[in-house]
């Protein structure tokens, strides 16, 4: 008995994997079509990336050269001091940008170290073209 018992539940089993509907199986999706970037998304990543880095050396004289004109004249150079001092031990991660030719955002969380805690800042950076391949900072996280 306990033979048969088993053969039946594993012929339903059989049949119920067998004949299951189409729909009930896992799909396979297409993967989603990249977006397609102009060549000065590769710049624009390129100037967001050499503006932290210097921000998380503290490198406030390359920081200054990457800031627009725009961001010069309109922060407090205070403001702009404090932004690049006390680099011990800080790190940033920076997302996938988006905009279109010229100007792009990218977002950016900026982490760093307080006492015993972790700091975690979530902003984002806005790179502008100024000329064939140059890019400045026109947003300070």
């Amino acid at each position: 008995m306990k033979m048969r018992l088993s053969a039946n539940l594993c012929f339903m089993l059989f049949l119920v994997l067998t004949t299951s509907p189409v729909w009930a199986r896992t799909h396979k999706h297409p993967p989603k079509p990249e977006e397609v970037m102009e060549p000065g998304y590769v710049f624009a990543l390129a100037a967001a990336n050499h503006f932290l880095h210097a921000w998380q050396m503290g490198d406030i004289e390359h920081g200054m050269v990457q800031l627009s004109d725009n961001i010069r004249h309109s922060e407090n150079a205070d403001r702009v001091e404090q932004f690049f001092s006390d680099a011990k031990d800080r790190s940033f991660e920076i997302g996938r940008g988006h905009g279109h030719s010229g100007r792009y955002s990218f977002p950016v969380v900026l982490v760093g170290i307080e006492g015993p805690s972790i700091t975690r800042k979530v902003s984002e950076v806005v790179v502008i073209e100024t000329g064939k391949s140059d890019w400045v900072v026109d947003k300070l996280p």
